[in-house]
């Protein structure tokens, strides 16, 4: 038996608008008492299905949104362009969606993403062939990622960075395949080794900045009563911790303890203690304190100038050196001259012979920009900067054979030229660079990775671009609360 009945859909989307479909099908009727189904209704494939309120390309395009802009964000737009629904429908979709089965993988990309910074973490996989994600894991323990390439046998090659999880995990899980250090990684592991070791040297350039104006003759009148000494300028609040902290941890060193209880004794984290523990020298950590990068970078040598002809208002020398560019405000200006003020005098009317000149010359850049210059193609650079900086290569010896090897790690790492960083890294070690001692000691605990990094053409970039959509999704989604619904959106998202 059967008969006609009306069948309304919920809205659906056409050209933005909500429109309303009202169908005429036939529903039928099991006259047969053993049935469980009494009664059902013809389905017209691509537009009903069973006990559903929205047609199935409806229902993809609330999935495709979901996927996307998770829940909130999604229900926002799907509203605007006329499919509205709440933001626990949109998860709902994601939660029914089927996880992607796990394709056939030969080269491996692996790395990780902070759900929450320096406490919870996961580890992406990336099938480098197709630069998809295939599975995503709870955590960065090597015994995860060993068990998960058990039960995934015919992985041959391991892009990873340079964890020594990682590395464990898949020399145990895949013992026969080769291990590919990224060579951002390393980049980025020579970059920072440049920075410390500029800074070890930062001082060499400052003694050697160039002339200093002479100080201005002293009048006779000033000499029959000569004014009291001043007490030193009060240093700043940080320069005096970094001092406290360094003294603290390198004495605790000294006697005995690890890093890890330094870090509970002093509550610092351990990054904190790591970083005061290798520094060789106090003036090492002082020089990220006291050139700190400001709005007045850039304006040195016209503040300088306008201060030695006579202008020592603060107020006056911002608003000199504003049609220049400068957007700082006045107390960054008042900051910087207070090096060249004699303590006990007043900033608004100073007194010609109680105020010490600023340097004259070119002004040495921050460390920053010369480690940028140092770590830069020499043919990206400009005439200026190229001019800048073999002027202060110059003034240094171990920032000038620095220069040297970073030149020759760029060259063989972009010639892809892997064989000859062990005779790079003995040549580093018979140098005078402990901080590039640092890191050539942590290539040699990964060096055959390192040299299949640098000869293979292996490389972890699109690991890279996975980990940031990533992180996208987990601050648009809801990576802390539910592991398996971020995982899903980063199988499925487009």
């Amino acid at each position: 038996m059967h008969g006609r009945y009306r069948r309304t859909l919920a809205d659906a989307p056409s050209a933005g608008r909500r429109t309303k479909i009202v169908l005429a099908v036939r529903r039928f009727k099991c006259v047969n008492d053993a049935c469980s189904r009494s009664t059902f209704s013809e389905q017209i494939p691509g537009l009903t299905t069973p006990f559903a309120r929205r047609t199935p390309v409806l229902t993809d395009a609330l999935v495709a949104i979901a996927l996307a802009l998770a829940g909130r964000a999604g229900a926002r737009l799907a509203s605007r362009i006329g499919m509205p629904c709440s933001r626990d429908l949109l998860i709902k979709m994601i939660r029914t969606q089927p996880v992607p089965a796990v394709p056939a993988v030969t080269v491996l990309g692996v790395d990780d993403f902070a759900i929450r910074r320096g406490h919870s973490y996961n580890t992406i996989l990336i099938d480098m062939s197709t630069h998809r994600p295939v599975d995503v894991l709870p955590d960065r323990e090597a015994a995860t990622l060993a068990a998960w390439l058990a039960d995934h046998p015919g992985v041959e090659v391991v892009c990873r960075d340079r964890a020594s999880s990682y590395a464990d995990g898949a020399r145990t899980g895949a013992p026969d395949a080769i291990q590919v250090a990224d060579r951002f990684h390393l980049w980025q592991n020579l970059c920072e080794a440049v920075g410390k070791a500029v800074n070890s040297h930062y001082h060499c350039l400052r003694v050697q900045a160039g002339p200093v104006a002479p100080e201005p003759p002293v009048a006779a009148s000033a000499a029959v009563e000569p004014a009291p000494k001043a007490a030193s300028r009060t240093e700043r609040r940080l320069v005096i911790r970094t001092r406290e902290r360094f003294e603290a941890v390198q004495a605790r060193l000294e006697a005995g303890a690890s890093r890890s209880e330094i870090g509970r004794e002093l509550n610092l984290d351990r990054h904190t203690v790591r970083r005061f523990a290798d520094a060789t020298t106090l003036e090492e950590l002082l020089v990220k304190c006291e050139n700190r990068v400001t709005n007045l970078d850039g304006y040195f040598e016209q503040v300088n100038e306008l201060w030695n002809s006579g202008v020592t208002n603060a107020t006056v020398i911002a608003e000199r050196i504003r049609p220049l560019g400068f957007t700082g405000n006045v107390q960054t200006v008042r900051r910087y001259l207070r090096d060249f003020r004699v303590p006990g005098t007043s900033p608004s009317r100073p007194d010609p012979l109680r105020r010490r000149p600023a340097p004259s010359g070119p002004v040495v850049p921050k460390p920053r920009k010369i480690s940028r210059w140092i770590l830069s193609h020499p043919d990206h650079l400009d005439a200026d900067d190229t001019m800048a900086i073999k002027d202060l290569l110059s003034r240094c010896e171990h920032l000038h054979r620095l220069d040297g090897h970073v030149r020759s790690f760029a060259a063989i790492m972009t010639s892809r030229r892997g064989a000859e960083i062990e005779e790079w890294i003995q040549r580093v070690e018979a140098d005078d660079l402990p901080t590039l001692h640092s890191f050539a000691i942590r290539l040699r605990r990964d060096l055959a990775a390192v040299i299949n990094g640098l000869t293979l053409e292996h490389s972890s970039g699109a690991v890279e671009g996975a980990v940031t959509r990533a992180k996208f999704l987990k601050r648009a989604g809801y990576g802390r609360a539910n592991f398996d619904l971020l995982r899903l959106r980063i199988l499925l998202a487009p």
